[in-house]
């Protein structure tokens, strides 16, 4: 959970920076809004990806650790894996 929060900051800090430029009003202009919106999903994107690659490494390096250690492979827990934003 922790994790995913600093994800989640993270993202809404960059996208406010690089979108909101015009703080003098409550409300968001059209653009802004689709700026964000846009932003927003291309992070997503960006961090399935990575959770993607993460995913099919963790199996190979459980393998290799197991082998450094001399003791057998377990197979990784789907669903603890990090959290996915």
């Amino acid at each position: 959970l922790r994790d995913f929060l600093l994800v989640y900051n993270r993202m809404t800090e960059l996208c406010f920076r690089h979108c909101v430029c015009n703080l003098n009003y409550r409300l968001l202009t059209g653009r802004e809004e689709s700026c964000l919106d846009s932003c927003a999903a291309r992070l997503v994107r960006a961090n399935h990806r990575l959770m993607g690659a993460y995913v099919g490494l963790v199996p190979a390096l459980l393998q290799r650790r197991a082998a450094e250690h001399g003791a057998p492979a377990a197979s990784p827990d789907p669903g603890t894996g990090p959290a996915t934003v």
